[in-house]
């Protein structure tokens, strides 16, 4: 059976569209073809069997794409990374028992065998299945990285619906769902995908003015960069038709300066998790937080305020920890919600809440009340140990170019103790130039 015959034929029906733009270079659903045939031929020849548990090293590029689409159809168990998350997971790739090493850089490809101490039962179920597999690793924001394995086949069937084409530009990560849920679903439209370089500001501006890109999907951090760059201003965004946002909590005070800048451009909510696919979404609307999931395949319900989805396209389990499933089959995703009605908005990680002498915060209603803070430009809020209350709340800010901290500080605590209630008031205050989205991610303090 061939997992990815719908695909082929339909880069077929369109030969001539270009898939593809990668450092300036455009490759057309024909090419992409030919690289994937060329791929599997590479495979055979290099005796890779199905079932074969394989890192591909790489990022997004025609020979990686196509060198993805080839293992698919052998039916092996991909383990995607990119470099810097190869170098990053050390010895927690070692869990995933990979057997064989593929590195891709610029139009080279290597493979190399790899010694495996440890074979997860999880790879048997696949195997069993005569299906392809794909291991994915969390981002550890409560510890070790955990290792999803799906059965690819699973995932991919959201994408035999024809949806309509809109020219993308693919902004979220090559190892992470979102942006394989992106990928998958520009080449099952026959989208013209854009992969940028980098992810500054400027850069995805220079690239939305160049390609006439209609869709960006990001992260609310991403969104907010943009917002404080004002790199918006120095290139023509009219073609913008849709921005997407999810992986984190939005703020609402960067979803209306958001809806300021760009009032045409609709803004829509995802929800999606590595253990789970992405859930559709509806939105209320653009200016709102609330939004409906679900979709065929998946069935949701709130226990204890605590999402609980139950889906067809759900992971096998986890190599390294244990199951996240009540004995009905709900995944646990341990996001807080509230509810009104059919609708639902997210309130933030349980993990990440902040016991505050036995009051709970959730850093995204302080952040939201910092970035409404005039000397604010970006803030990331988490919590400390504290011997007399257990933890305390601390934000590393951005602050507006040409303020220092010595001299905002008492305003912003000033205007946050007039906003919230006194046990969720900043207790540490720390500035940085910059905030990287991991450590948003992760909700710690770091060396800025």
């Amino acid at each position: 059976m061939s997992e990815i015959k719908f695909l082929l034929e339909r880069f077929l029906s369109e030969p001539m569209a270009i898939a593809v733009v990668s450092n300036g270079t455009p490759t057309t659903y024909k090419q992409l073809h030919q690289l994937i045939q060329i791929q599997i031929a590479w495979l055979n020849e290099k005796k890779v069997k199905a079932g074969t548990p394989i890192i591909l090293k790489g990022d997004y590029s025609p020979i990686v794409i196509s060198m993805l689409l080839a293992l698919i159809e052998q039916r092996c168990i991909v383990i995607p990374l990119t470099p810097e998350s190869f170098d990053s997971l050390g010895e927690v790739i070692g869990d995933v028992g990979p057997a064989s090493l593929i590195t891709v850089e610029d139009d080279s490809v290597a493979i190399s065998e790899l010694s495996v101490s440890v074979v997860p039962e999880l790879y048997e179920e696949i195997r069993s299945r005569d299906a392809p597999g794909l291991v994915l690793f969390t981002s550890g924001s409560s510890g070790k990285p955990k290792a999803v394995v799906h059965d690819f086949s699973k995932l991919m069937i959201k994408f035999y619906l024809r949806r309509p084409a809109m020219i993308t530009l693919n902004f979220l990560l090559f190892d992470h769902w979102g942006g394989l849920n992106t990928l998958f679903h520009c080449l099952s439209n026959l989208c013209l995908i854009v992969m940028p370089q980098n992810r500054t500001p400027n850069h995805v501006c220079l690239l939305i003015e160049k390609y006439r890109i209609e869709l960006l999907p990001a992260t609310p951090s991403f969104l907010n960069m943009l917002l404080i760059s004002r790199s918006y201003k120095n290139h023509d965004l009219s073609s913008l038709k849709l921005i997407t946002y999810g992986a984190e909590p939005m703020s609402d005070s960067t979803l209306k300066n958001l809806r300021k800048v760009f009032p045409c451009i609709e803004m829509r909510q995802t929800y999606g998790m590595i253990e789970l696919g992405v859930l559709r979404a509806k939105s209320r609307d653009s200016d709102s937080l609330w939004l409906k999931l679900g979709g065929d395949g998946y069935d949701l319900r709130v226990v204890d305020g605590i999402l609980q989805v139950r889906a067809d396209s759900a992971m096998l389990g986890y190599i390294n920890a244990e199951s996240p499933f009540t004995e009905d089959g709900f995944f646990i995703t341990g996001d807080l919600v509230e509810c009104d009605g059919e609708w639902i908005r997210i309130l933030g990680r349980e993990s990440d809440i902040i016991n505050v002498g036995g009051q709970k915060v959730y850093p995204s209603e302080v952040e939201s009340t910092l970035l409404k803070c005039p000397e604010v430009a970006d803030a990331v809020v988490y919590g400390e140990a504290s011997p007399i209350l257990g933890k305390v709340v601390c934000a590393t800010v951005v602050l507006h170019e040409g303020i220092k901290l010595e001299d905002a500080r008492s305003s912003i605590l000033r205007f946050c103790r007039a906003r919230l209630m006194p046990f969720m008031v900043p207790f540490k205050l720390v500035a940085a130039l910059e905030i990287p989205q991991s450590h948003r991610l992760k909700r710690v303090r770091r060396k800025m």
